[in-house]
């Protein structure tokens, strides 16, 4: 399959969405699928009318991880590890991006697949979804996917996931903290969809704001996170949406 059919793009409404689109191989993340899902969002991160990202997937699983037959074939430590860092590069451009990202997890998502799922802002999944880190079933720690893994659940669910390789059912990650909220099959593409028109309806700046200030003040100091945050606030209330919001909603009240 040829790299610009690995992935397919729409926008409407707002909403870019990027599908997954290599079934026959579980949609997995080969080489030429990461630059391909990379190219995917740093285009519809660039494009004005796109408010929010969905990033969905074709066949039975969403993503399992990664090509291990592609993986196999590399030869030194030097390509595996320029293969994590072009994954993780891509991991984190849609954890960097100004817009938010919804997962629409409808399979299996496995290994560096449910890094991807860990990685999005938000995620919504189907029943039929099931979740691992499956690596270590064939000797190998899944070290790059407990980086968002770990940001997601609690230190010993995240470590029990790793250390057993074992799948959890779409219920059990959504009690765990993995995806928000679990949905009928039919449903799952109407649900996301709702979800993300809900989100592109507000004030695209002050998401986007929004969403920087939550990711840089996880790092930092209860302290340091409390003038970070104000600092924003107080940019975030220069913002034209925002003072109209605010009036509008005093006069609303007054009337």
């Amino acid at each position: 399959m040829i790299a610009s059919e690995l992935v397919l793009t729409h926008v409407a409404e707002g909403v870019g969405t990027i599908t997954l689109n290599h079934a026959e191989k579980y949609n997995a993340l080969s080489t030429a699928m990461i630059s391909a899902l990379s190219r995917a969002l740093s285009c519809l991160n660039e494009d004005t009318t796109v408010r929010v990202i969905v990033i969905d997937a074709k066949g039975k699983a969403f993503c399992a991880g990664h090509d291990l037959k592609e993986m196999s074939a590399i030869e030194d430590q030097a390509g595996h590890k320029a293969l994590f860092d072009r994954c993780g590069n891509m991991m984190m451009a849609i954890t960097q991006g100004a817009k938010p990202v919804i997962a629409a997890v409808q399979g299996v998502a496995t290994a560096a697949g449910c890094q991807l799922v860990a990685a999005c802002d938000l995620a919504v999944a189907s029943p039929e979804a099931r979740f691992a880190t499956s690596g270590i079933n064939v000797g190998l720690f899944c070290s790059t996917p407990a980086v968002a893994l770990s940001r997601n659940v609690a230190r010993k669910r995240a470590l029990e996931l790793l250390f057993t390789g074992d799948f959890i059912t779409a219920d059990i990650a959504c009690e765990w903290g993995l995806v928000n909220k679990v949905v009928l099959p039919e449903a799952l593409h109407a649900e996301t969809l709702a979800l993300a028109k809900k989100i592109a309806s507000k004030s695209a700046e002050s998401i986007q704001l929004g969403k920087t200030m939550f990711y840089q003040q996880l790092g930092l100091s209860l302290d340091a996170a409390y003038d970070f945050a104000g600092d924003r606030m107080a940019c975030n209330m220069q913002l034209e949406d925002a003072q109209a919001g605010i009036d509008a909603f005093i006069n609303k009240r007054n009337h």
